[in-house]
């Protein structure tokens, strides 16, 4: 049951508080009269703070925690804020089983305090196998709607890719008579409405060494937002909207219009405000993806970023909880270093984000074309193929310079031949006429090969019709997929003989097995954009390529390690060959990437970790590829892939 306080409740009404625990449930002292220990008579510990609105306003504070010291738990410390700067020496995260996990009645404890939010994990799979769960009307809604990214949405701590919580409980699987297991799952969820049950939780993950891991809408390719025996904040229902038509910022860089979003909202939410508000938000092609989460702090390419820049280069301000528990605001002119760090820096390291203020922009004209085809469907060959691939890669400077956002994707099919589809290649700000003049060349070089992918044009009036209408609708839930990703730079189309390099590279790696999706995009920085620390490689790409390689249920486990150490050490590091010192998008990586902090963050790694060091010196926050997650390891791992079904453990020290 959950609770929407209206005032802070210690100092107002109880003077001499204790709780007690016995076997069956927890009682409270109040002015020596004992009570029962439940909803009714343990509000959520918040304050009304000033200066903040909604869900924002109802934070623990120093007041709170003054009233909350008659609380007999086994030590009221465990919601305490942290105000020691020094860096303990590390050690392994709790685990349900040790002597130092959290016991029932202290995780009880805190379900009380943030107002009955905590929820115990049941994997979603769970309904597909007998036992307490079954279900076969639910089953069987899950069997056929598995790879719709609305079916994991709605679940507190179900992932989209099952592969890094280890897949153990796959609703498919229970017909092969497999077990269903926690795997990788955290041990609880924490319902977040309010500020303060941030707060609670970080201090409760901090004091007690469990592991804290951060989940929206479960969209992650790199399994951060999971992790075996965790505390895992689910944000999904900050989801208000504030527009704000003028907006400036605190250091004076920007005035306009902006939206003020809370950590849940999802693109097709904002799409849908921009829209009816009459304006084009900077945001992600997959409709449940969270923006103000791991979209934004991650870099974030657009639609439009070729017009107005990366997700990133939109953040004017962040609310946010730290490591230490605090309530902060972070933009130019307070909090500067993190504000810094947070736009680009990667997401589920430097705390909780609940709201980001960000542009928004006035409407303006799509363009472009669409299609979907195969070389068995046009009737061509493999060689006249790529013969038509080279004439649209070529073109990659001329349609960037043009402001153009190229979505493609190829693979090879089982009985020959490629399946070839582009949704979409289109301009934003271009009409329909000039974008047609545009392409024009390239479909008389195609007309002239013979390759007719049967071209649907389009134009919209704003962004969100050619979103709603041209992207495709993504599928999740396998655990038989892994990818990864590399910005080629501009530099690789200067040199006629490094972009015929380039093109046979990438043309290889197709040719071997691999998917290739891959965008025709620049991105800029606009003018007045505070610095930030995205990676530089962004600012010089041309071509963005994620590459990625699967498997079945029946590929033995020799071939499965064999696929994963081709993709990361072979195919990868082509594409790296011939891009040295470029990166990938740290969103849509390689979670294996030897190198992932120049990968990822390139020249920027050193400041981001100097600040990561100074807010979070105990390690509060880690995720696979984050900002210092190379001092820590998930034990019982195989080489070739980083799940989170294992202890978080230093890698200086292994004692818990």
């Amino acid at each position: 049951m959950l609770h929407r306080p209206s005032i802070w409740w210690l100092a107002a009404t109880l003077s001499v508080l204790a709780i007690t625990s016995s076997s069956s449930a927890q009682t409270i002292t109040v002015n020596n009269k004992t009570v029962a220990a439940d909803e009714s008579n343990v509000s959520p510990a918040v304050d009304v703070a000033t200066g903040h609105g909604g869900f924002e306003s109802l934070q623990l504070t120093d007041r709170v925690l003054a009233n909350l010291t008659g609380l007999k738990l086994s030590n009221i410390s465990l919601f305490a804020f942290d105000n020691d700067t020094q860096s303990p020496e590390p050690k392994c995260k709790s685990m349900p089983g040790d002597a130092s996990y959290p016991s029932k009645a202290t995780w009880e404890a805190l379900d009380l305090l943030t107002g009955g939010a905590l929820i115990r994990t049941v994997p979603l799979g769970s309904a597909c196998y007998e036992g307490e769960y079954y279900d076969e009307a639910r089953c069987q809604f899950l069997i056929n709607n598995w790879n719709d990214s609305d079916t994991h949405v709605p679940d507190p701590s179900s992932v989209m890719s099952p592969l890094f919580e280890g897949a153990t409980c796959e609703p498919q699987d229970a017909a092969l008579g497999k077990d269903c297991t926690l795997g990788g799952f955290p041990a609880y969820s924490l319902n977040v409405t309010t500020v303060a049950q941030i707060q609670l939780a970080i201090n409760f993950a901090r004091r007690t060494n469990i592991r804290l891991v951060v989940r929206n809408t479960g969209h992650d390719f790199l399994g951060k937002n999971t992790g075996q025996g965790a505390l895992s904040l689910w944000t999904h229902h900050l989801r208000d909207i504030e527009v704000i038509h003028d907006y400036e910022s605190a250091g004076g860089s920007y005035r306009g219009p902006a939206f003020k979003l809370g950590a849940g909202v999802m693109v097709y939410e904002l799409y849908e405000v921009a829209e009816r508000e009459g304006y084009t938000a900077v945001a992600g092609e997959c409709r449940t993806v969270g923006v103000t989460g791991g979209y934004l702090a991650g870099g974030g390419h657009a639609p439009v970023t070729p017009i107005h820049g990366l997700g990133s280069d939109q953040i004017l301000s962040v609310n946010m909880v730290t490591p230490d528990g605090r309530f902060i605001t972070a933009d130019e002119t307070q909090n500067q270093d993190l504000f810094w760090a947070i736009r680009g820096g990667g997401p589920a390291t430097w705390g909780v984000v609940t709201s980001m203020t960000v542009k928004v922009h006035a409407k303006t004209v799509m363009s472009g074309m669409t299609w979907d085809t195969t070389t068995t469907a046009m009737n061509i060959s493999d060689d006249t193929f790529w013969k038509a691939i080279e004439a649209y890669w070529t073109r990659y400077p001329e349609f960037s310079d043009a402001k153009s956002y190229g979505y493609c994707r190829m693979s090879a099919l089982p009985e020959g031949g490629y399946a070839w589809r582009a949704k979409p290649l289109m301009v934003p700000g271009m009409k329909l006429v000039d974008f047609k003049k545009l392409v024009k060349p390239l479909l008389d070089d195609w007309a002239a090969l013979g390759v007719d992918p049967q071209i649907e044009f389009f134009e919209h009036e704003s962004l969100y019709g050619a979103w709603s209408r041209h992207f495709p609708v993504e599928r999740v839930g396998s655990p038989y997929a892994r990818t990864a990703s590399r910005l080629l730079p501009r530099k690789n189309w200067e040199d006629k003989e490094l972009m015929a390099e380039t093109i046979k590279t990438i043309r290889g790696i197709v040719e071997e097995g691999a998917f290739l999706v891959h965008y025709n995009i620049n991105a800029d920085e606009p003018e007045n954009t505070p610095e930030s620390s995205v990676n530089p490689a962004w600012r010089d790409v041309i071509m963005f390529n994620i590459i990625g390689l699967t498997w079945d249920a029946d590929t033995s486990e020799e071939e499965v390690a064999a696929i994963h150490n081709k993709l990361t050490n072979d195919l990868a590091q082509r594409l790296k060959d011939i891009s040295p010192g470029a990166g990938g998008y740290l969103n849509e990586g390689d979670v294996m990437d030897p190198e992932f902090a120049q990968s990822f963050y390139g020249e920027h790694y050193d400041r981001l970790l100097e600040i990561k060091n100074r807010i979070d010196p105990k390690s509060v926050f880690w995720a696979p590829t984050a900002v210092g997650s190379e001092g820590w390891y998930v034990t019982g791992q195989e080489e070739y892939v980083t799940k989170q079904n294992g202890r978080l453990c230093p890698k200086c020290a292994s004692k818990y």
